[in-house]
């Protein structure tokens, strides 16, 4: 069973859990802390995977496709603390103590591995879950605050993630949609994420791909899938999420549909070699 535990008095806490493995996409519009505290979380971004275990914690950057898919491990159920940075209190912050001249961080995210610091931080979150009254502004102010100040001390590229207050600009279409399919996103995050307004982006859309985008976005998913599941030995049920379709049954359709067979024919050792030699 998946649960998730959270305050409508503190909604800026979650805690998450789950004894089998569940997940789904994100793109937040703040930036997020996530501690693992058992289990294992898989981040996926673009063409990178990233794997935080208990102990970790992972920085998300707002604005960022993610696919986060949580996993039981070591016979322990997936848990973890979430919490939400709101960027309005991060500026307040930085508007006081400047970030050190940065570039914004490659990646979406940053690791952090197990820290006292962290550790102490999160258990003053969770009796939050337990608040019968709104958290008060200047208490959530001071928090941010310590927020920041760890996560300053511990990685000195965090000023990359948090001080980044950049709306997205227009950016490559053919590069950003080749790097972001497999998100399974409304087309006007999608065209948000490119800087353009939701007519443009289908107008340069077209332009480019000569396909309206949603028959383009599934084309490339099912070839992702059927990759995976040829040349990667894996699973239906193990990938369907990571390659943009919300349920296993509409995968399996939407994959019968385009190769004319079921994902299923190409699970298990050689099954590619016997469809192409059959």
């Amino acid at each position: 069973m998946n649960v998730k535990q959270i305050n409508p008095y503190a909604d800026l806490v979650a805690v998450c859990s789950g004894d089998q493995r569940y997940g789904g996409e994100k793109t937040f519009v703040d930036n997020v802390l996530i501690r693992v505290l058992a289990g294992e979380l898989k981040v996926v971004q673009a063409d990178r995977m990233h794997y935080a275990t208990a102990g970790d914690t992972v920085l998300l950057r707002r604005n960022q496709p993610t696919t986060l898919l949580k996993y039981p491990k070591d016979r322990a159920a997936y848990q973890a603390v979430i919490l939400k940075l709101p960027t309005d209190l991060v500026r307040a912050y930085y508007t006081q103590h400047p970030a050190e001249p940065t570039q914004p961080v490659a990646a979406g995210l940053l690791l952090f591995p197990k820290s006292l610091l962290l550790q102490s931080l999160f258990a003053s979150l969770l009796p939050y879950l337990e608040l019968e009254q709104h958290l008060p502004e200047k208490l959530l102010e001071v928090k941010i605050t310590e927020v920041i100040e760890i996560l300053r001390s511990l990685d000195s590229q965090s000023d990359g993630v948090l001080a980044d207050f950049s709306a997205p600009g227009k950016v490559n279409l053919v590069e950003f949609m080749e790097a972001n399919y497999q998100f399974n996103l409304p087309l006007t995050r999608f065209s948000y994420l490119t800087g353009r307004s939701l007519t443009t982006f289908k107008r340069d859309f077209q332009k480019a791909f000569q396909l309206s985008p949603q028959r383009w976005l599934t084309q490339k998913r099912l070839e992702l899938a059927h990759y995976q599941l040829a040349e990667k030995r894996r699973k239906p049920v193990d990938l369907y999420l990571e390659v943009g379709f919300e349920n296993l049954a509409h995968f399996s359709y939407a994959f019968k549909k385009q190769y004319g067979y079921p994902p299923t024919a190409l699970a298990g050792s050689g099954a590619s070699d016997r469809l192409l030699t059959g």
